[in-house]
């Protein structure tokens, strides 16, 4: 039997805007599960993604809009997520997201932004793919602690597929794992394309909210193929703030407009006394893309790298560590208003 304040309730409810999606949690199907007992009102508020920055803000407009109710002495909220889908075509896996990260250069630490974004997300309770498609140089093994090994191999549908690794909850495949580390990878573009294809293909991933693919610098092939194999949600791009890796960054952006890649935004990574500060975010503002926020320059940021335990799980209250903690948030909110606007749920001007 519904409970004679339920729909006051549900009305209350209806005042409180999601911020990002300037909507309110009614209309948009995100208030599940209401009952109320004793004058408390439980129900759950199923967010667009586990990494919602904004469970506070709910808490308080909840308790904002429901305690004035005579009836209603207390809120109690559970949490649950709701990944929407960014990418569409004919991947035949259960993917939601696949974003890329690419820098113009090498050596502005693309790779420690991917392994740390990747265990940010899955920190928060989602799940989450780190591909490392840099196929002639692959770091993420060592980045995420598991050095060189060989997958399993199991069937499915009497089909071979390899069984990623797992590391601080995020599913891990990189040509790390199948080639002599001792020995160079000397391959031409066909080569690298059906490398790229297989890792999506021939790995038995699972179910992911996130993929996240570290690809590597500059805009050659492997960029080329990801775009082509892969309905992409979007791509972030990772540069120092001083001109040199700006110029690069610059044409990376370019590459991925001409792929009709969706550029999620830019981030900033060492910054500090030896490289500056500034130049990720004048780019933003010059190719009018959002920038996503920077990373300081520290030594714990480069020894998590070295010996396998990313800044952001190991240190996550350190200053490193909350940024790539709040970047994480920032670009799993924009991917999820971005797949709303695709919906057609909310207006394409509040992107």
């Amino acid at each position: 039997m519904t409970h004679p304040l339920h729909d006051r309730v549900m009305e209350a409810l209806s005042t409180v805007i999601e911020p990002e999606l300037n909507r309110d949690i009614v209309s948009l199907n995100m208030v599940k599960d209401l009952s109320i007992e004793n004058g408390v009102a439980r129900f759950t508020i199923v967010l667009t993604t586990p990494a919602c920055p904004l469970k506070d803000v709910f808490q308080t407009r909840c308790e904002a809009a429901l305690l004035p109710i005579e009836g209603i002495e207390r809120v109690e909220i559970k949490w649950d997520a709701n990944v929407p889908r960014g990418i569409h075509g004919n991947l035949n896996i259960p993917i939601m997201n696949v974003i890329a990260v690419g820098s113009g250069k090498g050596g502005v630490g693309k790779s420690t932004v991917a392994t740390n974004l990747a265990a940010s997300l899955a920190e928060h309770g989602a799940r989450v793919g780190l591909l490392d498609a840099d196929v002639l140089g692959p770091n993420i093994p060592t980045m995420v602690g598991l050095g060189f090994a060989r997958p399993r191999v199991i069937t499915v549908d009497d089909v071979k597929k390899m069984v990623p690794f797992e590391a601080y909850g995020i599913k891990v495949m990189s040509m790390g794992f199948l080639a002599d580390p001792n020995t160079p990878m000397i391959w031409r573009g066909p080569m690298l394309h059906s490398a790229i294809r297989q890792f999506f293909s021939d790995v038995e991933w699972g179910q992911l909210d996130y993929m996240i693919v570290d690809l590597p610098p500059g805009t050659g092939d492997a960029a080329l193929s990801l775009a082509q194999s892969v309905p992409l949600t979007g791509a972030v791009i990772v540069t120092q703030p001083q001109d040199v890796a700006v110029e690069d960054a610059r044409r990376a952006v370019s590459m991925f407009e001409k792929l009709k890649v969706p550029v999620l935004g830019i981030i900033e990574n060492m910054v500090g006394e030896i490289y500056g500060e500034g130049g990720g975010e004048k780019l933003a503002e010059e190719k009018h893309l959002q920038f996503l926020g920077r990373i300081p320059m520290r030594a714990n940021v480069r020894e998590g790298g070295d010996y396998g335990k990313p800044i952001a799980i190991t240190d996550p209250d350190s200053e490193a560590g909350k940024a790539f903690r709040e970047l994480a948030q920032t670009i799993a909110a924009r991917i999820s208003v971005m797949a709303m606007v695709n919906a057609d749920v909310i207006p394409l001007n509040i992107v």
